[in-house]
């Protein structure tokens, strides 16, 4: 049959299959579940294992578990129990010996009043035995202070470096008059290199215009006697330009003049 084309004539286009929307969304879906089943499949695996682990170690897990809860169990009776009561004990024991320290500073007849204060008076027990008894008690560590001090007043300058390095100072400022008391002790001893050690660490810690100007003079000092003119003069120099108004910055023109 002979064919033909007719003018204007355009072959019609193939059909495009247009999917649907609904099948479109179940692809996704699909492929959703899919990706959802796997992570609960992985999940479900883990979970296994952990389960099977826990079975296999329940006796372990369970005495770790025993002996978490009884160290904490422990730790807080402990605190309550034993460390509260021997706090509150060592307070009321230490008043008389507190009582007398404090006199002895004011002066009345203080050498007996440290060695009461020191060995204790009254029936109750001086700062000697209230430290070695209530030793890791904050009222023992203020007993342990005490008697370093209380040693310093009355010369006893072995015993005074011994309490006093056992000190453990919470307070910043008390930290550095412990520090400071420590370097009079061994300045007293003629140990002239530690001293300069310990005034030069008190100086720097704490900074205020009451401790580092008194340890920065006292360091000046003892730097004067170890001949070492050029640092002495470096702290007098500090004292008069930054704590011109403390006390210790008295004088402190002629400290400069020997040290020029």
């Amino acid at each position: 049959m002979a064919t033909y084309n007719k003018r204007g004539y355009k072959a019609p286009k193939p059909k495009e299959e247009k999917l649907d929307d609904n099948y479109i969304e179940d692809v996704n879906v699909d492929e959703k579940d899919s990706t959802t089943a796997g992570v609960f499949n992985t999940l479900d695996e883990t979970a296994s294992r952990t389960e099977a682990f826990v079975e296999k170690n329940s006796k372990a897990i369970f005495s770790v578990v025993i002996v978490i809860t009884l160290a904490v169990v422990g730790y807080f009776a402990y605190n309550k129990f034993v460390v509260e009561p021997k706090e509150t004990e060592a307070t009321n024991e230490m008043y008389t010996a507190q009582k007398n320290f404090d006199q002895a500073l004011t002066g009345q007849k203080s050498d007996s009043l440290f060695k009461l204060a020191l060995d204790g008076a009254e029936g109750k027990r001086g700062f000697v035995k209230l430290a070695d008894e209530y030793s890791g008690t904050k009222a023992g560590n203020i007993a342990t202070y005490n008697a370093g001090m209380a040693y310093l007043y009355t010369k006893q300058y072995d015993k005074a470096i011994t309490y006093l390095e056992q000190f453990k100072a919470d307070d910043a400022v008390v930290s550095v008059y412990a520090k400071g008391c420590l370097g009079d002790a061994y300045a007293e001893k003629n140990d002239l290199k530690k001293a300069l050690e310990l005034y030069t660490q008190a100086a720097e810690m704490n900074k205020n215009d009451v401790t580092t100007p008194r340890y920065l003079v006292k360091a000046g000092k003892i730097q004067l006697a170890l001949k070492n003119k050029a640092e002495a003069l470096k702290n007098f120099e500090n004292v008069k330009d930054n704590y011109s108004s403390s006390a210790d910055a008295q004088g402190i023109d002629a400290l400069i003049g020997l040290a020029q």
